[in-house]
């Protein structure tokens, strides 16, 4: 039987994403209302082993459900990886009286928080990455945010883009994941979407396509690019040699990660830290809190990490259909 956890503590890790202010503000609110104490931990995992440990009450985390970012701040810590410091660091939350912790991050930030579990801190993982490249869940903590603030920019640059009958490539975010990519092209309508897990590098197809859009009176191309293929430039001066046409390139980069999230991650972040709480209270541990088929549920972090997640078929095919 796991003891009665009396403190909580919860900290963001790896990168910021709209939605972990409140997250931040339900596991705080929700453990105070079960009668725990709070500890809210400064830059990630870097911060726990240097000990920037704060209490935190319901005042600490007032008027931040609006607010993109996180006001815990959040650090990459490489050293983390290594056995040493993961005891260090489960040491550190036993000084401090933490028993349990509320991990806000991505695969990273859950492989640290699976090994603090190993070293006997019990832990709970929250999704949250723009990335939606979690397999456990089909929600992530900011996605939706993100994929919005792309939306609306791609769609201000197909306005220019058209008044000056242009190829415009816009890169958006996601390494390893196209998700914010497809949905891109799907809701802003582009006439190409390159994914890293599927992009064959022909380009010789791109400008193929572009050439008889323009013979069939098209004034635009709207190419969205996701930042694990990149070179967006070269491929803009490349396209334009290829082609004839003025082609310009335009890269999004981090104003994805910032603003106010919207309603729907402010709701699914604030239920998920809630949910993080009350698994704490019940006694389990080493557990992630996902969402699939309209419920919120909890896998086990070890099962949740062995998971694999692709690219929903049907949308990469209606993506394409759709842009012809």
């Amino acid at each position: 039987m796991v003891k009665e956890i009396k403190c909580i503590g919860v900290l963001t890790s790896g990168g910021d994403a709209p939605g972990m202010n409140a997250a931040i503000r339900a596991v705080v609110r929700k453990a105070l209302a079960a009668g725990r104490q709070v500890k809210g931990i400064h830059r990630g995992y870097a911060g726990l082993l240097n000990e920037e440990i704060v209490e935190m009450n319901a005042h600490s985390v007032s008027d931040i459900i609006g607010k993109g970012g996180t006001i815990l701040q959040t650090a990459r810590c490489l050293e983390f990886a290594q056995e040493e410091y993961q005891k260090k660091a489960a040491d550190i939350c036993k000084k401090h009286g933490i028993d349990g912790l509320v991990v806000i991050g991505g695969d990273g930030s859950f492989k640290g928080a699976q090994k603090l579990a190993a070293h006997g801190i019990n832990t709970i993982g929250l999704p949250g990455t723009i990335d939606l490249d979690i397999s456990c869940t089909e929600y992530t903590i900011g996605f939706d945010t993100a994929v919005n603030t792309a939306m609306e920019a791609i769609d201000k640059v197909r306005d220019t883009s058209t008044s000056h009958e242009r190829c415009s490539i816009i890169e958006v975010m996601g390494r390893g994941a196209g998700y914010i990519a497809l949905w891109c092209g799907i809701a802003n309508g582009a006439e190409d979407v390159l994914l890293p897990e599927i992009y064959n590098y022909d380009e010789q197809s791109i400008v193929d396509h572009i050439i008889a859009d323009r013979r069939r009176g098209k004034q635009h191309h709207i190419i969205v690019n996701a930042e694990g293929i990149g070179h967006s430039m070269s491929m803009a001066k490349r396209i334009e040699a290829a082609t004839g046409i003025e082609t310009r390139a335009t890269i999004l980069g981090h104003m994805q990660r910032g603003g106010s999230p919207t309603a729907k991650d402010r709701v699914y972040a604030s239920t998920m830290g809630a949910m993080a709480v009350d698994l704490l209270c019940e006694g389990r541990t080493n557990r992630v809190v996902g969402y699939n088929h309209g419920e919120f549920q909890d896998f086990d972090i070890d099962e949740a990490l062995a998971m694999n997640k692709d690219l929903d078929k049907y949308q990469v095919e209606i993506c394409r259909v759709l842009s012809n």
